[in-house]
């Protein structure tokens, strides 16, 4: 049985889309069986990412609605054998769609997958509700601004009153030259909550921008330190599934 891990954030801009489509192309690197399954409805940008935007013909609301099978709305990346894609639909969510049409959608495809990765909505409105209905695990992308901390932490806060306690946390756009100088968030500023369950930092690379922009996950530029940033996040994930 697979493991269903939602991205989300506390606000946008955080690079939540981004580190979706490189941690499901670094766990299909480790040799897993993935699926990157698009859940922001109406702000899909996840088939840009990764180059499929030409390719979708059904999509997530499709599966859900009845409209077509599993099967039909998943889209194979052929440059990436192992990598599968389920995209949102371009319109917002008329409210049909119920965190358990999510979690019967995600218990199916863990009988395919090692993996399923569910990009959720930025922010905390029924679309994050929705996308949580399937998570076993949640890794939330944070940035080194007070603004996103503090929106990280109230997004935990409401998970947990859902119920939703396996939280880790992702720290995007590190500047370690802007830490140094004092001008912007050192890691001794997080909150005690996040750095304890922090599994992984991701530093600023325009390189990750010219990636997003070409559809092709960085993970798969050979030897770089943003490959190895996301095979070691990863590892970790492996390990915490041990």
């Amino acid at each position: 049985m697979g493991q269903t891990i939602v991205i989300a954030s506390g606000k946008g801009g955080t690079g939540k889309t981004m580190f979706a489509a490189n941690l499901g192309a670094a766990m299909v690197k480790r040799g897993h069986k993935t699926v990157l399954v698009d859940m922001d409805t109406g702000l899909r940008n996840l088939d840009l990412y990764l180059g499929l935007e030409n390719n979708v013909v059904y999509d997530v609301s499709d599966v859900l609605n009845g409209v077509c099978r599993i099967k039909q709305a998943l889209i194979k990346d052929k440059s990436f054998p192992g990598l599968f894609f389920m995209a949102a639909s371009p319109k917002p969510d008329d409210g049909e769609i119920t965190p358990l049409h999510v979690k019967v959608l995600c218990d199916k495809l863990k009988q395919i997958f090692d993996y399923v990765i569910i990009d959720a909505p930025a922010g905390l409105d029924d679309g994050l509700v929705v996308a949580m209905g399937g998570a076993d695990e949640v890794m939330m992308v944070i940035t080194p601004e007070y603004s996103s901390i503090r929106d990280c932490e109230t997004v935990t806060m409401t998970l947990k009153e859902f119920g939703i306690e396996n939280v880790h946390y992702i720290l995007n756009k590190v500047n370690t030259k802007l830490m140094k100088a004092g001008l912007a968030p050192s890691l001794s500023d997080f909150p005690r909550g996040i750095t304890e369950r922090m599994i992984g930092l991701v530093q600023q690379d325009e390189n990750i921008h010219i990636s997003t922009n070409m559809g092709v996950p960085i993970v798969f530029m050979k030897d770089t330190y943003i490959s190895k940033n996301f095979d070691n996040i990863a590892k970790r994930i492996e390990a915490l599934q041990a």
